[in-house]
């Protein structure tokens, strides 16, 4: 796994001071390769200290042959190296806390017997009350198999939970939603339908997450049909979702209309269907998606009936053949496949102001530098890169207004409104080639979100209650 812009380890140490200085232990930091950011004193002394020190970085490799040239310095006694990435997963980064603290007896019969048995019998007689008078109303569950996590593929669901748990901790922060991580020890399509449901009274709504394809597919349309609370597989709309957020402001800058462009899409797994849906429902007609064995068209009978359903809908021209067949002509290039795959010569045969998104994480299908000067337009799904075509823009507001309004389902129709939000956020005035969309810690993006999804809720009838901030609006 590549590291973005490089990382950072704690270095405790304990110096004698009568063999060695910090100038010299600094100088040593520094000809390996590192860079002191921060220092804390542990425990000081006349003759001892221990010290902390923060050192960034470029590369991970640096970190061993640092550590022991520190530790071959006489004087100094290293006590430990400690990953920071790694310090902020001890025992995991989420908790539960509770909302009320228990202080008496008095407290204790109000939460928990005898009390709580008439607020359980209300819920009995009127199970919405369990919106109002349980977490179910606030509280999303992060569902994962481990079988397509980030770049790493099927890593199976211990591994997984870093990233669910993180996940999580997106939720709270940007939305105030709890959510929690549920990583399940099976692969089994059937069991994992059948496990969701049964935990789905807990919670207001389901994020599945990292689900490898084509089984994502069955297990979201299903746990839709089944349960009347949002069901979300993120990879596919997430992705969807923020990609048409970004368009929608890139073709502002060329002059260009969704109805008019041709859009190849390369990579036809979860994301790239989802995204190929997406861009169809907001206008665009001309569309090709392209995987290993080339364009997907009607002629072809594919085994994975998925892709049979997409040939139905997309390429009108029945165009064949290779990437760089189809990519003539093109006005905007999607990429949710691998590396390497786009080169600056396919580039030169799509229209004047090409427009590059390419998202393969984490290194993308054609890198800015290859690109050069014939794409007008370039996105990625990375941190260090312009334009960073980021989920977290999407799922916390989306969650957000579903929840608010107890929807029953995220429709299209809901994410299109979103895609919109998140597209306004950029002003004209500040709307260029390297900024079209907001950055995820724009605090404008979460209202933005859910006030869209309310709206959209609402009007087309999922919304099964108005909050009170919308009460009052036309």
């Amino acid at each position: 796994m590549r590291f973005e812009g490089g990382t950072s380890v704690t270095l405790r140490v304990e110096m004698d001071k009568q063999k060695v200085t910090f100038a010299e232990l600094v100088s040593v930091i520094g000809q390996q390769g590192g860079d002191i950011v921060a220092i804390d004193v542990i425990r000081p002394g006349r003759k001892t200290e221990i010290r902390d020190l923060s050192v960034s970085v470029v590369e991970p490799a640096i970190v061993d042959s640092l550590a022991k040239a520190v530790q071959e310095m006489n004087g100094i006694h290293l006590v430990n190296v400690s990953d920071r990435t790694f310090l902020m997963h001890l025992g995991g980064k989420i908790q539960i806390q509770s909302k009320q603290p228990i202080k008496n007896r008095d407290d204790l019969s109000r939460v928990y017997t005898p009390g709580v048995a008439k607020v359980c019998l209300a819920i009995r007689d009127d199970i919405n009350k369990a919106h109002s008078l349980t977490i179910r109303r606030n509280t999303v569950a992060v569902v994962s198999d481990g079988t397509a996590v980030l770049g790493l593929g099927d890593i199976g669901p211990h591994a997984a939970m870093p990233v669910m748990e993180g996940k999580a901790m997106l939720f709270k922060e940007m939305a105030g939603v709890d959510a929690f991580p549920i990583c399940l020890d099976t692969k089994d399509t059937e069991e994992i339908i059948a496990i969701v449901k049964a935990i789905a009274p807990t919670f207001g709504g389901i994020n599945l997450e990292d689900i490898s394809s084509p089984r994502c597919f069955e297990i979201e349309r299903r746990l839709q049909e089944a349960l009347d609370i949002p069901v979300f597989h993120d990879d596919q709309h997430g992705t969807a979702v923020v990609l048409l957020a970004g368009l929608i402001n890139a073709l502002k800058i060329v002059g260009k209309s969704m109805s008019d462009i041709k859009v190849v899409v390369c990579g036809i797994g979860a994301a790239g269907i989802a995204c190929s849906r997406m861009l169809l429902s907001a206008g665009v007609t001309h569309l090709v998606g392209v995987d290993k064995e080339g364009a997907i068209h009607k002629d072809e009978k594919y085994e994975n009936e998925v892709w049979n359903e997409y040939a139905a809908i997309t390429n009108p021209r029945n165009e064949k053949g290779s990437l760089s067949e189809v990519i003539r002509g093109a006005d905007v290039f999607i990429g949710l496949s691998r590396p390497k795959l786009l080169s600056s010569e396919n580039v030169r045969t799509m229209n004047a102001d090409p427009i590059v998104f390419a998202m393969a994480n984490p290194d993308p299908e054609i890198t800015p530098e290859e690109a050069g000067s014939y794409v007008r337009v370039y996105a990625t799904g990375r941190s260090d890169y312009p334009n960073q075509l980021n989920n977290v823009l999407v799922f916390p507001g989306i969650f957000r207004g579903a929840l608010d309004a107890r929807a029953s389902t995220i429709s299209e129709s809901m994410k299109l409104a979103a895609a919109k939000a998140i597209a306004s956020i950029v002003t004209d005035e500040e709307l260029n080639e390297e900024y079209i969309i907001p950055s995820v810690f724009n605090d404008k993006v979460v209202p933005a979100v859910r006030k869209a999804v309310i709206q959209e809720a609402i009007h087309s009838g999922v919304a099964r209650k108005v909050p009170g901030d919308f009460r009052n609006l036309d």
